[in-house]
């Protein structure tokens, strides 16, 4: 009998119904969900992160949203930390612990695929970063660790600051590396196997939906509660393209183009990241908890 705590985790590509699967998986298996998305961990990023609703839930336990505010910098070491502490929570209440998001790095840094600095937030050292323009942290990357400063996304200034931060206290940002441990877990894998065509529609529609839905002034309401713009961009797609439009930069019709653009981009980055694992099993569009059951009672049985 295997003494490693046991836990399912849902993966796909977004809009491809990862969300909904592990509240039904949940249900059906005594779960609880931890989220593995690194917007969702920060509140006041709703609808553009797409975050699971309290209605949605339906009575299911979420762990690791909301416990972020937008002006901090969450890394995937506190991720790691928090997911365990979670973790250990769940399993000691004789619950199923049931992963979903779409930060496939988080996953695989919990699973003992890949391993990263851990180095403790610098407040203080972080506001200061702040304070200096994108092309300055650019600079000073690229004095402080050339190699870095190589691979890093420099439109990215969260991760610009975190990498000097993480230098302040290591001299350098170590590589990643890959495949260095055993797992702590037992783990059960799935992934949304759907058609690239009809992803792009889903991607499409729920675009366009949460646009007519309240995205537009969440994104006002955030840039009006006092969250830089500049960190708003940090974040990326939804949140990067919508504020660049409420400060005229860009037109709206041409936002919407380029946003979806951007969606169709970064589902099929999470594609390739994910066609590599040879540890998922596949289940075609669309997945119920059906297609499941016998997997995952013969996995919780071992």
């Amino acid at each position: 009998m295997s003494q490693k705590p046991k836990i399912i985790a849902i993966v796909g590509p977004t809009a491809s119904g990862k969300t909904a699967l592990s509240i039904e998986l949940a249900k059906r298996f005594s779960g609880e969900v931890i989220s593995a998305d690194s917007r969702q961990t920060y509140r006041g990023l709703d609808i553009g992160s797409g975050k699971v609703t309290e209605a949605e839930m339906d009575g299911v336990p979420h762990h690791l949203i909301d416990i972020a505010d937008p002006d901090q910098i969450y890394s995937a070491g506190d991720f790691l930390r928090d997911a365990k502490t979670a973790i250990n929570d769940i399993v000691s209440r004789g619950k199923v612990p049931i992963i979903a998001g779409g930060t496939f790095f988080y996953l695989d840094l919990l699973r003992g695929k890949m391993q990263t600095a851990e180095v403790k937030p610098n407040f203080a050292l972080q506001a200061e970063f702040e304070k200096l323009t994108t092309p300055e942290l650019i600079e000073r990357l690229t004095l402080a660790d050339p190699q870095r400063a190589n691979t890093i996304d420099k439109a990215n200034r969260r991760r610009l600051i975190r990498a000097l931060v993480i230098i302040e206290s290591l001299g350098k940002v170590p590589e990643v590396k890959i495949g260095q441990c055993e797992s702590e877990y037992e783990w059960l894998i799935f992934g949304i196997d759907i058609d690239r065509a009809v992803l792009y529609e889903r991607i499409r529609q729920r675009l366009q939906d949460r646009l007519h839905n309240g995205m537009i002034d969440e994104v006002k309401g955030l840039l009006a509660s006092g969250v830089n713009p500049q960190r708003l961009d940090d974040f990326g797609l939804e949140y990067r393209y919508l504020t660049r439009n409420l400060l005229n930069e860009i037109p709206y019709e041409e936002m919407v183009v380029q946003l979806f653009a951007k969606l169709r981009q970064f589902a099929k980055r999470q594609l390739t990241w994910l066609r590599k694992d040879k540890e998922i099993i596949w289940k075609p569009f669309p997945v119920k908890v059906a297609d499941l059951e016998h997997e995952v009672e013969e996995f919780l049985s071992k």
